[in-house]
């Protein structure tokens, strides 16, 4: 009987590795590029996918090359997933058959049936202004049947949902279908109610809280209909085998939640794009607060878009620094902390109005930290170098990197003193505080702590909607592009903390943020202001802020990053090595960079190799981590470096690493 040859990428830490395995003729038969198979490996099997077909002569050592044991009939890889996820792993160095791994959904014998929203296909009943039509006429002349990518960049409420629901209908109208990607889950009720009532078509919503059955259904579901449909989720959806894609969204372009920061640290805003390009369709990218890379890359083409008002004659809201300099030595101040006088009057008359209002502090917990008073303890966590936070409702002191936990203390475990001081403030401190001065109105909060599944989630945005909440203190959660009617007054604490961060993309990020909560005011006609209490009022960013122009931050923040070779100047790759042993991690940190600095002086010049350096957390559950950045302006170089390094490199076994390509934080 005649064996042929497939080269198989498994699931194995083997990096771009292919291994050849054997089929009988019967099985072979259905085996293509694309077909997920169970083979032997070791004394395991594991799942591995076809990649090819190898010719028999090129085979050696025959008897010893093991068969493929089951091949899966149910879900399979088009030959786009496939190039999408060759260029994947080959762009992250990121091993191929490791990655098909983590992005297809868990197999089930049988899944329930699957749930989805219909449409109603209410008409709309909003009309485009001038910039808002060019938008969609600009895109719509370019045509939908070719690769094009596309910058909406829109101050908060410029009304970039109707730009896109525009669109949608267009394409719908093609019989095609639409991915939107949003940056987190806590979007979706807000979008799936719109595209529920606009749209005439199902609407399938893709996100954490859904059940391995659901994941399971779409893929099969979307591998074998071609009806047109809308697909709403977060980063992971951009894997869904979408059969004939007509326009990719990417809302939020800008957020951090696209990034992935473990196992393959893909950003889906790229793979968005790089999906797009494969299969011919556009892409739109939209943000109030895009980042420096994708402004740079977009303002000077004609696929940029820059609405500068709001829709429906809005007015962006008024900023007022509250100097909070000095205010602990005020009697009458100190009792208000973390808010000031001026915040609590503003929120009273707001209120007295009928308005509700948001307090953002994008911290959790009732403090930072505990610390006695006597001796200056305080308390940390056990398996990380940092402090735990303390958690007042629940009486715990916490860590943010581990799950390590403990009773909060009655005293100070080294001087036995009772009198154990909370530093700094959180979500927790600033919601106990309305609730002693406003004791007659609703208080709630919307951050991790409080909100854990996504029925809470939808339950807390309905109650606000609905107007059973006055005021809502929350963290990032509240920042990110919620369409909140009956607010017009937004307080900002502790952002004090993000600013001179030592990392090159601080001063973005705190603009971001800023930028983001404050849009959530005033975006149906009322006057409306933001407050944002600092320490450093002369801080640049806020002139930025106040003017709401990003022009200005991006003129200024670009000779920054010029001078500090960083992106879009250069690109980044930080390789992470990880150990139980401080003095291995760091002993073999400074070893490979010297090995890397070797090879950049014979034969990548264009390179630099920086550190090693300790990560800003360095102990984590127990690991030390030690990084070293690889900085250039030639790409190509910087892949074939590192692509030399990880096919090269065999780490000891007590050392773990990661490659982390185009880097968000540098941790």
């Amino acid at each position: 009987m005649s064996e042929h040859y497939f080269l198989v990428a498994v699931n194995s830490p083997f990096n771009g590795s292919l291994l050849t395995y054997k089929a009988p003729a019967a099985m072979a038969s259905i085996l293509k590029r694309g077909t997920l198979v169970k083979v032997p490996l070791g004394k395991r099997s594991i799942d591995g996918c076809v990649w090819g077909v190898e010719e028999s002569s090129s085979v050696v050592n025959k008897e010893k090359i093991k068969e493929i044991t089951e091949a899966e009939t149910e879900i399979f890889l088009s030959e786009i997933e496939c190039d999408l996820y060759q260029w994947m792993a080959s762009y992250y160095h990121y091993p191929l058959g490791q990655l098909l791994n983590d992005v297809l959904p868990p197999f089930l014998k049988r899944p329930r049936k699957l749930n989805f929203d219909q449409g109603l296909g209410t008409p709309i009943d909003m009309i485009l202004n001038a910039d808002q039509q060019n938008v969609v006429d600009t895109i719509s002349k370019f045509g939908f049947d070719k690769f094009s990518k596309w910058l909406v960049h829109g101050v908060t409420g410029a009304g970039k949902t109707l730009i896109y629901l525009e669109l949608i209908k267009k394409i719908l109208a093609e019989n095609k279908s639409v991915l939107f990607l949003l940056p987190e889950i806590n979007l979706t009720p807000q979008f799936l109610k719109t595209f529920q009532t606009y749209l005439n078509v199902p609407i399938y919503s893709y996100n954490s809280s859904i059940s391995n059955s659901d994941k399971f259904g779409l893929w099969k579901l979307l591998q074998e209909d071609d009806a047109p449909k809308m697909i709403l989720g977060v980063r992971s959806s951009i894997f869904l085998p979408i059969k004939k894609l007509g326009l990719v969204i990417v809302d939020e372009e800008h957020d951090q939640s696209f990034k992935q920061d473990d196992r393959c640290t893909y950003n889906a805003r790229d793979i968005a794009i790089k999906r797009a390009s494969l299969e011919k369709t556009p892409v739109i990218l939209g943000s109030a607060t895009p980042m420096v890379e994708t402004y740079k890359a977009f303002v000077e083409t004609d696929h940029y878009f820059a609405l500068k008002s709001r829709a429906q004659n809005a007015k962006l809201p008024s900023v007022e620094l509250v100097d909070m300099r000095g205010r602990s030595k005020i009697e009458s101040e100190k009792m208000l902390w973390p808010y000031s006088s001026e915040s609590i009057i503003k929120i009273k008359k707001a209120l007295a109005k009928g308005e509700q209002a948001l307090v953002f502090i994008n911290r959790l917990g009732y403090a930072n930290y505990l610390q006695c008073n006597a001796c200056g303890h305080q308390f940390a966590c056990p398996n990380c170098s940092t402090n735990l936070k303390y958690f007042k409702k629940r009486s715990e002191l916490s860590c943010q990197t581990c799950e390590y936990k403990e009773r909060a203390p009655e005293m100070c475990p080294e001087c036995m003193n009772i009198n154990l001081t909370p530093k700094g403030f959180g979500t927790e401190k600033a919601y106990e505080i309305l609730q002693e001065l406003l004791p007659d109105k609703k208080i709630e909060r919307f951050d991790r702590d409080e909100i854990k599944t996504f029925t809470q989630l939808e339950s807390v945005l309905e109650k606000f909607h609905n107007k059973e909440i006055d005021v809502l203190v929350g963290t990032q959660m509240l920042s990110k592009g919620h369409n909140f009617e009956n607010v017009n007054l937004v307080l900002i604490l502790g952002i004090d903390s993000q600013l001179n961060f030592p990392d090159f993309r601080s001063n973005e990020r705190v603009y971001q943020t800023l930028t983001q909560v404050s849009g959530r005011a005033g975006r149906f006609g009322k006057n409306a202001e933001v407050l944002v209490h600092t320490l450093a009022p002369e801080n640049k960013i806020f002139s930025y802020l106040k003017k709401h122009t990003f022009e200005e931050f991006y003129q200024d923040e670009i000779p920054m990053r010029q001078l500090c070779s960083s992106p879009p100047m250069k690109k980044l790759v930080l390789i992470y090595f990880n150990s139980k042993s401080q003095e291995t991690a760091i002993k073999e940190s400074s070893h490979q960079a010297n090995s890397l600095r070797a090879l950049c002086d014979t034969h990548f010049n264009q390179v630099e190799i920086l550190g090693p350096k300790p990560s800003m957390v360095e102990k984590k559950v127990n690991k030390f981590t030690w990084s070293l950045m690889i900085r250039s302006a030639d790409v190509n170089q910087l892949h074939n470096l590192v692509r030399t390094f990880s096919k090269n490199y065999h780490p000891p076994h007590t050392i773990s690493l990661k490659i982390d390509v185009d880097p968000y934080y540098f941790d």
